[in-house]
């Protein structure tokens, strides 16, 4: 109906510019410069008559595809029938979007051409009105699934979240396991070295009979874990602690060779007062 509506107003209005042409007069002359003007008049109609039919093209797929989702939300939780739902509603939305692009560009040809028809215009409105009614629908459908849509997202978010969340705990986990393992390492790393008073003086770790602090040569002690050292060999027959550790905590024995063994007692007592152990043998 509403197409013929608009027919019928382009017909009118050719009609009404035909009849004002003819009467302008009979000659020759004044019979081409009405012809032109008709030409361009059927010209603007042909390209109105085009819009229009594209706009209502457009409405009849929107309709396809909106019939197309009224029987699929009921079941809109299955995963595939959402992504269904999803792109027929993303195709309706486009095709509102450019169906309201070629009404406004209907309005902008009929104001600027040749065609002042109050018909035409309201076959215009006539498609505005249409394009709000079907916005409408669409926002009401869209309300319908809104409710469907928050489930099946908010499902899913569930799940990234609590894949995230035991990610996040089990990296957590590994960097407080790491962390307790490097201090654990750390608190029971120890370094000793023994050597001539020469050998210590060289390596930096002696100077006037006193051990240094820090300027020595790291590289030359020996790195061991104080929970399974306990036994370190000197291979000495003379020995003498240069650093300070409390006296009970260990034993300096010879062996059947006469050379001395440092036996550790109490790990804990032995290293609390230095985890570095320097011994001085000849």
């Amino acid at each position: 109906m509403k197409k013929f509506i608009f027919v019928a107003a382009i017909a009118s209005a050719l009609v009404a510019c035909n009849e004002g042409s003819q009467k302008s007069g009979s000659l020759m002359l004044q019979r081409d410069s009405l012809q032109k003007v008709i030409d361009q008049k059927d010209t603007e109609i042909n390209d109105l008559m085009g819009t229009f039919n594209e706009i209502q093209q457009g409405f009849d797929l929107i309709n396809e595809a909106q019939g197309r989702v009224n029987m699929m939300k009921g079941n809109a939780e299955n995963n595939s029938t959402a992504e269904n739902i999803r792109e027929n509603m993303e195709f309706i939305q486009e095709t509102l979007a450019e169906n309201k692009r070629k009404i406004e560009e209907l309005e902008n040809k009929l104001n600027t051409g040749s065609i002042n028809s109050a018909k035409l215009k309201e076959a215009i409105n006539s498609l505005s009105q249409q394009l709000n009614e079907k916005n409408r629908e669409i926002e009401a459908l869209r309300a319908q699934l809104e409710e469907k849509d928050v489930v099946i997202q908010e499902l899913g978010n569930a799940v990234n979240s609590l894949k995230e969340e035991n990610t996040q705990v089990k990296q957590q986990r590994d960097e407080t396991e790491q962390i307790a393992r490097n201090q654990d390492a750390q608190l029971n790393t120890a370094w000793y070295v023994f050597g001539t008073s020469k050998e210590l003086k060289k390596e930096g770790i002696l100077s006037k009979g006193e051990v240094l602090q820090g300027n020595y040569n790291k590289n030359y002690f020996t790195k061991i874990d104080i929970r399974k050292v306990s036994v370190i060999p000197l291979e000495s027959k003379s020995a003498t602690l240069l650093t300070n550790h409390p006296a009970g905590s260990y034993t300096l024995l010879k062996d059947s060779k006469g050379e001395y063994t440092l036996r550790i007692t109490d790990a804990t007592k032995f290293w609390s007062v230095s985890k570095y152990l320097v011994i001085k043998v000849k």
